[in-house]
């Protein structure tokens, strides 16, 4: 067990919370649309957050790390 760095309940939560985001992401993008260049910034910045945490997370997860 790290002295420092999430638990690997926090780790599950995170993950959870990743993919829920994503998926609400697409939902959201798929029913409404964006127009212009808005949908880059919301695919880079809230994709990139989400996508970045559920990588992340999952890769500490599958190495077993606390």
């Amino acid at each position: 067990m790290s002295k420092f760095g999430p638990t690997r309940s926090e780790l599950k939560f995170r993950l959870g919370f990743s993919a829920a985001g994503l998926v609400l992401m697409a939902v959201a993008l798929a029913l409404h649309g964006v127009k212009g260049i808005a949908w880059l910034e919301i695919v880079l910045i809230a994709g990139g957050f989400f996508g970045g945490t559920f990588v992340w997370s999952a890769v500490k997860l599958w190495r077993g790390g606390d």
